[in-house]
């Protein structure tokens, strides 16, 4: 048994896809598809940068979600592995949604569009430099809630992604995440204040919701080729009225990645094959644990030697 998981945002790096981009007429078609819908040259940005406007959340998300499908389809028309007999998709936060285009819940136009809508909602959310996140290292999930119930009062900080044994993501009001920080250290905890500039899947993302309900509840989703595993719930659904609702409160609700994965292993899953820029996931799952078999796929080398019976 094996599943398919997308990245999220992060797993970005201008240039990303460039030598299949060179490489595959229909990757330089879905290239420009993407830049019909949008309305301008998402390409350029990836492609070429500058790494500042790739790393703005409105454009990072359909990036992303753009790399992944041009890598999905390469592995669909030119090798014999057959990715829609996988038991499982499942996606990091907007990874989510390159999972439903992959099981053909969302169309490629409307996918690239509500994940460009959803980024400029969740960038705007909260004033620039207000919120942020923290990656808390070392310690599980049950001892940092005991942190943040103790310290209520004083501070107020929100679990954003449950994403390893020993990675926890939170995500804040920058003045909250500082005093946090102080009592970590004084347990000698260790944290990583994260490059990001709005403070994702907690509550102060109200208004994206808002803004990404309206959207969500006027597109068509089909049932899913395949089951997908959500990141609210971290559990299956092929219901297209249940996925809607759930990414609707996934904006706002911890990404729970390490519970996602547990629970594709606990139905039988052996195998992970991660498809998109960079190797986060990969290196996540291989923290949750180490017994499981994980292939990466963001290069022609990748794609070349993909088996999934190994």
């Amino acid at each position: 048994m094996f599943s398919v998981v997308f990245p999220g945002q992060g797993s970005q790096f201008v240039g990303m896809t460039k030598e299949l981009y060179s490489e595959f007429n229909y990757v330089r078609e879905l290239f420009q598809q993407a830049d019909d819908a949008l309305g301008f040259s998402l390409s350029k940005i990836i492609l070429e940068g500058p790494k500042e406007k790739l790393d703005e959340t409105e454009n990072t998300q359909p990036s992303i979600f753009l790399a992944s499908q041009s890598i999905y389809q390469i592995i669909k028309k030119e090798t014999k592995v057959d990715l829609s007999k996988a038991n499982f998709f499942a996606g990091h936060s907007l990874g989510e949604y390159s999972a439903l285009a992959a099981s053909e819940s969302l169309n490629f136009n409307q996918t690239i569009k509500l994940l460009k809508k959803r980024g400029k909602a969740m960038q705007s959310a909260v004033p620039k430099g207000e919120g942020g996140m923290l990656a808390v290292l070392g310690i599980d999930i049950e001892k940092l809630n005991k942190i943040l119930k103790d310290n209520a009062s004083g501070y107020k900080c929100f679990i954003a992604n449950d994403n390893s044994n020993g990675q926890i993501v939170l995500s804040g009001k920058n003045k909250d995440i500082e005093s946090l920080i102080l009592d970590l250290k004084k347990d000698s905890i260790k944290n990583i204040k994260l490059p990001v500039s709005a403070p994702f899947h907690c509550e102060l993302m109200r208004k994206a919701t808002e803004v990404m309900r309206k959207e969500i509840e006027i597109t068509e989703f089909k049932k899913p080729n395949n089951s997908i595993v959500s990141n609210v719930t971290s559990i299956e659904t092929r219901d297209p009225l249940q996925i809607k609702e759930l990414l609707i409160k996934q904006i706002e609700s911890p990404v729970r990645w390490r519970e996602s994965i547990i629970y594709m292993v606990n139905k039988g899953v052996r195998k992970f094959i991660e498809i998109g820029p960079g190797k986060v996931l990969s290196g996540l799952i291989k923290r949750i644990d180490k017994n499981l078999s994980i292939t990466n796929v963001n290069g022609i080398n990748d794609i070349k030697n993909l088996n999934i019976n190994d």
